[in-house]
Parts: C-alpha cells; structure tokens; sequence
C-alpha cells in the first residue's frame, strides 16, 4: 500500500521522547483488503534492519518485543481491523512504547515495552488473517529519539559566553550603583548647603551690633553733693 507512517506533525506533548514515540493513526487505508476478522499489527525494526525484516507467515511466528535486541525487529499493538476502519472513532495518534509494566510480566499479547535505545526505528503496519499477510503499508522515515544527557556530560563553570554576559551585568550593576551613590551625594550637597546659609543668616543677625548715630551718647551722672560741706 502507499500509506506512509509518520510522526504527527502537530504539536503534540511528548511527540517523541527517551523510550517512546506517536505515530499518527491510519485510516481507510485497510478497508478494501481486510475481513472483521483480521488484525493490524504494528511492525518496529532498526532503520539498518528494517530491509532484512520478513513477514511472518502465522501469528505464532510473530516476532516478540523481548526479541528486539538479537532479531532487530518486532511486531507489536495488534488492532482488530475494526480500529482503522473510515468510521471508527478512534484515538488521533498511537503511541509505541509507552507499556512499561507489559516487560515484567508472563503475558502472550504482544509487548508495547519502551524502546531500549535511540535507535533510529522504522515502522510499517501489517495486516494479517488467519492465513498469513494479506497487506502492508511502505516503511516509515527513520525515527531518531532524544537522548538523556549524562550528569558527567554537564560542564559547571560557565562557557565564555557566559562569562562576559555575567562580567557585564557585574559592570552595568557597578554604573548604576555609582550613579546612584553621586545622586544622594549632590542632594546631601545641596542639603547641607541651605542648612548653612540659614544657620549663618540667624548668627549675623543675632550677633549684629547696630551703631545709633542719631542719639547722643548719655553724659556721667554728677556725684551727689555730700552732707558735710
């Protein structure tokens, strides 16, 4: 079949992450190939191993999550066709690696376990009856996942650019501290100034001596005479 799976284009929250990503949901693409009977599988392979990838010819033979690391490849979320059809109501998007617990357990259906490496992955759906394949879509476009960045990895001292932005900011913070210091001080200046030039009109003025040159100056008093004489 034509139909391509990809990664919605979308923004979708944890669209791809360290262990899982979406694919966008087909639709019609089946319908004119399959039974109600039928199933959809989901195909995940390393990109470098997806050519060397074989159908398997019965349910049975369909490769388990547990064998991705020496086989390559898996097969994994089995829909009934019903799930894909025009009508169905279904979910926009799937989500591949998002069972975290299906790993630890003793099951049969087939494993959505988190993916175990960045990969990349290729995926592709299938088809099957209770024959065998009876169609599929084309290979997707590798799909690379995000890394975890290693604490080791990390470097504490700031990078150069860094550093001069902080040496800057350290700078600009100085200017305006020193220009804020000069501020007050010219304010306490001038402050200062007018207290003074009050406190010196008030000291003139009391300490003033005014000469009235219009008054004449009081005569010595006479001694009064004495009794004796």
């Amino acid at each position: 079949l034509p139909y391509v799976p990809r990664v919605p284009a979308m923004a979708l929250l944890g669209k791809v992450t360290a262990t899982t990503f979406a694919l966008e949901r087909p639709c019609c693409i089946f319908d004119r190939h399959a039974n109600a009977s039928d199933t959809v599988w989901l195909v995940v392979a390393f990109a470098n191993a997806s050519a060397a990838f074989r159908n398997p010819r019965s349910r049975a033979d369909v490769p388990r999550y547990e064998q991705l690391p020496t086989a390559h490849s898996y097969m994994t979320l089995e829909t009934a066709m019903a799930t894909y059809s025009c009508s169905a109501p279904s979910p926009a998007v799937l989500r591949v690696g998002d069972d975290t617990a299906c790993r630890d357990q003793s099951r049969h259906d087939p494993c959505n376990g988190p993916l175990p490496s960045p990969g990349p992955y290729r995926v592709k759906f299938l088809l099957m009856g209770c024959h065998g394949p009876k169609a599929e879509t084309q290979w997707s476009d590798p799909i690379l996942l995000r890394r975890a960045v290693s604490p080791s990895t990390i470097d504490p001292a700031p990078t150069h650019r860094g550093s001069a932005v902080v040496v800057i900011a350290s700078i600009l913070a100085s200017l305006g501290t020193v220009l804020a210091t000069a501020v007050l001080a010219a304010l306490g200046a001038m402050l200062w100034g007018s207290l003074c030039q009050q406190d010196l009109g008030i000291r003139s003025f009391t300490h003033r001596s005014y000469r009235t040159h219009h008054i004449p100056p009081a005569l010595p008093q006479p001694l009064p005479l004495s009794c004796d004489c």
